[in-house]
């Protein structure tokens, strides 16, 4: 009895596995409404039409409306703020702020995309002149991309709370495989979603045969008329609004799913007191000397803008890119795109496995860099069919699983953790620049690479997103030799026998 008393919480299996599971359900439902828009991109730039389900926004509007996501969190430092609260505060208070920012921004958005708006306003700064509505969604999606990153951050720091010497690695990528399954929803279901109806899937369901293509064609079928279904049995319209709509349900569902994890963090911190163990030292202002001046920790946060620059915004533009360049069907064409998050799904908890018992983080987000390079290459290409296209996004789906099953677990070895909250907000926040700044840059390239007919070259987009991957080589062979100097152990196994 006296042994049982004295373990923590999470030295339970049952239990840290059951806070995973609640954290991961809460991004992953964030993760669904960060892409919601991204397949929409059709819709949104087509005129708008009588009876049509146009929205009128430009290339340009489109652009600047994707990396609202984390213009507060760059530009008002926001998301580094949050870090700070987190090691101030703790997981419960922060989670919780953070759910609810991405509930409220996600009703805003939603709001924006189900009104009529007249008229557009020039931006200072020659930023450029956008329609009212599209600055609405730009400022709930803001709002929403400040409390999802804060929650991404907090459910980092939950998952090395609960699984510190035993399978962090694993569970950080369980945590992003559920996350990413979000994203591959979102990417696949919310066109058809929008549109109100399915849309066959015979051309790319008969290439894999009778059985597998039936399989496929009725799964699909059945969950989006489920969803059309339950979009109007409460009356939403099609549209845009319709996905959003679904979207910000998920969000008051993900809010709920945290709360009920606050009562589990709470039984854990009084298991750790009734522990023989000394407590967590409290965090201080003047440790952030220890954060600023690692060495390592830049080389990780460089490598996190490099890697996630050349996907997250890449997925936003690829599902106009394969009906454009590609000539996929525009209703089949988000789940090409879809094939990504959906391969990280199996491989991550994979390769965060390997991590885990064989070590080697540093040498595995090299070679996920070289992958991400390599993918942009043939994308830029001017030739190809859609089948060179879905090889190359398993190809990509490969890398996404490995940078991230080893970058994330990999900060613990390298920073405290009373500063654990604030050194991944500023990873996040570097990160943020990328999805700030990269879908701008890339909508106002499109805009410049579209012909007359309304054709767009990605030659220099993607060509652009290649450039991402070499720098990410670059900075991942210099980790690895940082880490071979300062002796991390990122290339070190994590679980403790």
């Amino acid at each position: 009895m006296t042994e049982t008393i004295q373990r923590k919480l999470s030295d339970s299996r049952v239990a840290r596995w059951s806070a995973l599971v609640i954290v991961s359900v809460t991004m992953m439902f964030g993760y669904f409404f960060t892409d919601v828009m991204s397949p929409l991109e059709p819709l949104l730039t087509a005129a708008k039409t009588a009876g049509g389900l146009g929205m009128g926004w430009s290339s340009d509007e489109y652009g600047f409306f994707s990396g609202s996501y984390g213009y507060f969190n760059v530009f008002l430092l926001l998301l580094f703020f949050g870090g700070i609260i987190l090691d101030k505060f703790g997981i419960r208070f922060t989670g919780v702020m953070a759910t609810s920012l991405m509930f409220c921004g996600a009703l805003i958005k939603w709001w924006a995309v189900s009104t009529d708006f007249a008229g557009v306003v020039t931006l200072p700064l020659g930023i450029g002149t956008y329609h009212v509505q599209v600055l609405w969604a730009v400022l709930g999606f803001a709002i929403y991309g400040v409390g999802c990153e804060i929650a991404g951050i907090t459910v980092s720091k939950v998952i090395v709370k609960w699984f510190t010497g035993h399978e962090l690695a694993l569970a950080m990528g369980l945590q992003v495989a559920l996350a990413r399954i979000g994203t591959a929803f979102a990417l696949a279901y919310s066109l058809p979603v929008a549109m109100g109806q399915f849309v066959p899937y015979h051309s790319l369901a008969g290439s894999f045969g009778s059985v597998v293509g039936s399989l496929f064609y009725n799964l699909n079928a059945s969950l989006v008329n489920g969803l059309v279904h339950i979009k109007n049995l409460f009356a939403i319209p099609d549209g845009v609004q319709a996905s959003v709509c679904l979207g910000a349900a998920m969000m008051c569902a993900a809010m709920i799913a945290y709360i009920v994890y606050c009562v589990m963090d709470k039984r854990e911190d009084a298991s750790a007191r009734q522990c023989a163990t000394e407590p967590e030292e409290g965090f201080k202002f003047a440790d952030l000397k220890l954060l600023v001046c690692n060495r390592g920790f830049w080389y990780v946060a460089v490598l996190c803008l490099m890697f996630y620059a050349g996907v997250f915004p890449f997925l936003k533009f690829a599902t106009k890119l394969m009906v454009m360049k590609y000539g996929v069907d525009p209703g089949l064409a988000g789940l090409i795109p879809a094939m990504l998050p959906f391969g990280t799904i199996f491989l991550t908890p994979i390769f965060g496995n390997i991590y885990d018992k064989f070590g080697k983080g540093a040498t595995l987000m090299l070679i996920g860099s070289v992958l991400l390079t390599l993918v942009h290459v043939v994308f830029a290409l001017p030739f190809g069919s859609y089948a060179v296209a879905i090889g190359a996004m398993i190809v990509l789906g490969v890398a996404f699983g490995l940078v991230p099953s080893a970058m994330w677990p990999s900060v613990p070895k390298i920073i405290p953790m009373k500063l654990l909250g604030t050194a991944y907000a500023l990873i996040f926040y570097i990160q943020n620049i990328g999805l700030a700044l990269v879908p701008v840059w890339i909508g106002k390239v499109n805009e410049a690479n579209t012909a007359a007919d309304g054709i767009i070259d990605y030659t220099q987009t993607m060509t652009i997103f290649a450039g991402f991957g070499v720098v990410a080589i670059v900075i991942a062979l210099l980790l690895l030799r940082e880490d071979h100097i300062k002796h991390y152990g990122l290339e070190r196994p994590n679980i403790k026998k």
